[in-house]
């Protein structure tokens, strides 16, 4: 379908973009997507530049053993660096991407999105500075996973994603978010509860001692 609908969605972009790059969005597609469902799969041939304007969007990779680790998620105005790296090299996706909720997204075909970025300095704007964001994130993640503790990055992320004190989560979506095996996520929380620190319930993680959890994550 071809509307202008990415204008509600993204105002600051309309504010930021020159008239070609509003024409080439308002003349392109806007794919919905339902939620737990494939963007792309590892080896697909990239097709579209794609611009998320409602949802959330998990990139993940798989190793042949089966475990997964989160590359980095894609909300409103985000952009896959995946994507803007196999449109620029002409590669096939190197991991696999999935919708976490019902997404919609711009869709600029290829051949277009090339055009657009040897002909717009606004364009060339918008494309390498998503680039560059979700890329240090991504050399942030490989550090993390390469040289940080198990113990401060899981007491970290159960800071940032509880709400009320409340992480719901399996111990395999906890372990995909930092990269290791479900084991040690395990070992790891049982070794809380054992300080007291959480309570592990079927689905969801209660902290009950916020300040001894932060402590861990500050070393």
């Amino acid at each position: 379908m071809k509307i202008n609908g990415w204008r509600q969605y993204l105002p600051e972009l309309e504010q930021s973009a020159d008239n070609a790059i509003c024409q080439l969005f308002d003349s392109c597609n806007i794919i919905t997507l339902p939620e737990n469902n494939t963007v792309f799969h590892q080896g697909d041939a990239c097709s579209n530049y794609l611009i998320v304007l409602q949802g959330k969007v998990k990139v993940f990779t798989r190793a042949e053993n089966g475990r997964e680790i989160l590359l980095y998620r894609l909300f409103t105005g985000d952009s896959c660096v995946l994507t803007t790296s196999c449109l620029l090299g002409n590669k096939n996706y190197p991991a696999e991407g999935k919708t976490e909720t019902s997404v919609s997204a711009l869709a600029i075909p290829a051949n277009r999105f090339n055009q657009a970025l040897q002909s717009s300095a606004s364009f060339r704007e918008i494309v390498f500075s998503a680039f560059s964001a979700h890329l240090s994130d991504l050399i942030t993640l490989v550090e993390e996973v390469a040289f940080g503790k198990v113990d401060v990055r899981l007491a970290r992320l159960l800071l940032s994603q509880c709400d009320n004190n409340i992480l719901t989560s399996t111990h395999q979506n906890i372990a995909t978010e930092l990269g290791s095996a479900r084991e040690v996520i395990s070992r790891q929380l049982k070794e809380l509860e054992s300080k007291g620190i959480i309570i592990i319930n079927r689905g969801s993680i209660e902290i009950i001692d916020i300040a001894a959890l932060q402590d861990i994550a500050d070393c």
